[in-house]
């Protein structure tokens, strides 16, 4: 018997996509499902693609009653923004939670003010496991908050060039186009598949959706974490040393501009940065440019499991990530216009939410990081 694990909001298609993994998984036991809005209607009827599951497909949802979910030895929260802070409460402190939705990932109260409203919920530990140091920090938490599909993107793609001095933090340029499963499953009249068939359409532009401080955060954070990890005498674009000493991140400003893409799941993020001062004029040209971009994103992520840095001049696409928990990566220098690109692919169900937060789990309960998780697509 594995740990006993409970979802709450399991009706969305993160939970959906968490149940369908859970139900592989070799050491998580569903104990409990929970989704006010479909509370009694069997689990297949809503999820269809869990039919094939007898244990599972003809399992009715619960209400979403603490008492209920509160014994687990995990639970997954796949709630709405603004859901999460008060049903956490409610658990026990030593439940472990992973909280899927956006309540605790911004530290700044003014931040969460302006993009979200209302009280400040507090921060838990960020959940991208990929970053420096937070793979020790999430397995010492009993709280996550996995971050938002298009933060993962473009924070995996980004942070290590930042991090690294080859790029400026204060021009930062993401587009990033996403399936259509990213604004959840409510009825939306801009969802309407005679509305988004054959069309790409942008949405929430000039700084308006809600990941852009989240992804300025973690990449302030990435480049203070580089700077505080170089030694004596060693200095680094973008990290300079503040009141007594410690390092401090410069201000990180990004222009973010969602699309809408006629897909069902995915993302592509095209980020771009201004290159440091004198790429890529330096020996070597834009080739040594491009190599060093790439040289980083190697050192960053080569014993990573889920991240994958395609070979030189083989770009990213959605339909290699589907299904899985992979995030594919490219990047290149830009010698017209002095610029970093790098390009990240990844499942915005899979490693963008339920599959990132399984891998959270997994190290929270101390067991091994892939276990229910795959680094393979499945295309066409």
């Amino acid at each position: 018997m594995g740990a006993r694990v409970a979802v709450a909001g399991a009706s969305g298609y993160a939970g959906g996509e968490l149940l369908r993994l859970l139900a592989g998984h070799p050491d998580l036991e569903l104990a409990a499902v929970t989704a006010d809005s479909k509370a009694g209607q069997p689990i297949g009827i809503v999820h269809p693609q869990l039919a094939g599951l007898p244990a599972l497909a003809g399992r009715p949802f619960d209400g979403t009653d603490p008492g209920l979910i509160a014994g687990c030895d995990l639970v997954f929260l796949a709630l709405p923004a603004g859901q999460s802070a008060p049903l956490a409460s409610q658990l026990p402190e030593a439940t472990r939670i992973v909280d899927l939705g956006a309540d605790f990932r911004l530290a700044d109260p003014a931040a969460w003010a302006r993009y979200y409203g209302g009280p400040h919920p507090g921060r838990w530990v960020c959940g991208l496991p990929e970053l420096p140091g937070a793979r020790a920090r999430i397995r010492a938490a009993t709280r996550v908050a996995a971050p938002g599909c298009y933060a993962t993107a473009a924070i995996i793609a980004l942070a290590p060039l930042l991090a690294a001095g080859l790029a400026e933090p204060d021009d930062l340029v993401i587009v990033a186009a996403s399936g259509t499963s990213g604004a959840g499953r409510a009825a939306k009249p801009e969802l309407l598949g005679s509305e988004v068939m054959g069309s790409v359409s942008a949405y929430q532009v000039a700084g308006a959706h809600r990941h852009t401080p989240e992804i300025e955060q973690a990449l302030g954070e990435a480049i203070a974490d580089a700077g505080e990890a170089a030694g004596p005498g060693e200095t680094r674009t973008g990290a300079g040393a503040g009141p007594g000493g410690a390092r401090r991140a410069p201000r990180v400003t990004i222009s973010f501009t969602p699309l809408l893409a006629p897909m069902p799941r995915g993302i592509l993020a095209t980020c771009t940065a201004r290159l440091a001062p004198g790429w890529p004029d330096r020996p070597g040209g834009p080739p040594a440019a491009t190599a060093r971009l790439r040289d980083a994103l190697a050192a960053a992520y080569a014993s990573e499991p889920f991240v994958c840095l395609l070979p030189e001049g083989s770009w990213p696409a959605t339909a290699s990530v589907g299904g899985s928990n992979a995030v594919h990566l490219q990047a290149a220098a830009d010698a017209h216009a002095g610029r970093a690109v790098a390009v990240a692919a990844i499942d915005n169900l899979g490693k963008g939410a339920a599959g990132q937060a399984i891998q959270n789990a997994n190290l929270m309960l101390g067991l091994p990081e892939t276990a229910g998780l795959t680094t393979y697509g499945v295309a066409p």
